[in-house]
């Protein structure tokens, strides 16, 4: 009986061990997500949780997906959306069916490929990859099983804030160029629920370097791994124009590629392609054609 008893006091003694290993883990745990974050975003589950639990759960999820950042909130004029032919919340109006239509055929390429990163892609300025790249992303966000990332890469001339309507306080190059927290540059858009946007803010020196560059590999391996549902979309300048959407081609897995009816040559096409020849690429949109599809209802 002694015996049993002793057994019974070691094992309620490593039990207890083990407890405070585990709340010891999970204090440094929550200390160091709160250090890291600063002031700006909150420490959901481990600070619902008790220590035990979120210890254990830091195991089976990450830290990652337990911190919630606060990002600036920006406001869209309807009068200027629709002026800039953008889609409304929810990808309605009467082009959202044809960009809903793309999601559905872009997700289930992704999906094949099991790769949840695009860049979207043309030979040449003006053929309306900007446009698409945002359109995109609020039909992808509209999927209420997905998020959407839309980033600006075109560094030579980002424009996707202009579009929204809105000036970055801080742009995707200062997180790159002074090794700022990238949750700062993040913007919400008002009314788009599941979109975020990561505007660059100014020209930048140098840039396909920095694309091809370590610093950028490891910002879009952490921007893919934070969040199991999120597809991340990169608006990117014209292929044939720079050497920037060659360079960032490698830390991206797949791409879409834009032309322009009566605009885009065949051989800037078949050039831009040959460039980029080991990109899976999902598929191809075609701007401004003049064939128009009949009313549905």
């Amino acid at each position: 009986m002694d015996e049993k008893i002793r057994s019974l006091d070691a094992l309620g003694a490593s039990r207890d061990r083990r407890a405070e290993r585990v709340a010891a883990a999970a204090a440094v745990a929550i200390a160091e997500a709160t250090a890291q974050v600063s002031n700006a975003p909150a420490v959901r589950a481990a600070a619902a949780k008790g220590p035990m639990e979120s210890a254990l759960e830091e195991e089976k999820i990450g830290l990652t997906d337990t911190v919630v950042f606060q990002h600036r909130v920006v406001q869209f004029e309807a009068a200027r959306r629709e002026r800039e032919r953008i889609l409304p919340p929810g990808a309605g109006g009467p082009n959202g069916t044809a960009y809903k239509m793309l999601r559905t055929q872009v997700m289930r390429r992704l999906h094949d490929f099991g790769a949840n990163t695009l860049a979207v892609l043309s030979a040449d300025k003006g053929e309306g990859k900007t446009l698409t790249a945002i359109n995109l992303a609020i039909a992808v966000a509209a999927d209420h099983g997905h998020t959407a990332l839309l980033v600006d890469f075109d560094l030579h001339n980002p424009s996707v804030h202009r579009r929204l309507g809105f000036e970055p306080e801080i742009g995707v190059e200062d997180c790159l160029l002074e090794q700022r927290p990238i949750y700062e540059a993040m913007v919400k858009v008002a009314g788009y629920e599941r979109l975020t946007v990561l505007p660059a803010r100014r020209r930048m020196e140098q840039s396909s370097e920095w694309l091809a560059g370590q610093r950028v590999a490891e910002l879009v391996e952490e921007l893919r791994a934070r969040y199991y549902n999120r597809v991340l979309i990169f608006d990117l300048p014209p292929v044939l124009l720079t050497d920037d959407a060659l360079a960032f081609s490698r830390h991206v897995q797949a791409g879409l590629f834009v032309v322009s009816e009566s605009k885009t040559a065949r051989d800037g096409v078949t050039r831009s392609l040959s460039l980029l020849n080991h990109l899976p690429i999902v598929g191809t949109v075609l701007n401004r054609s003049e064939d128009r599809p009949g009313a549905y209802y």
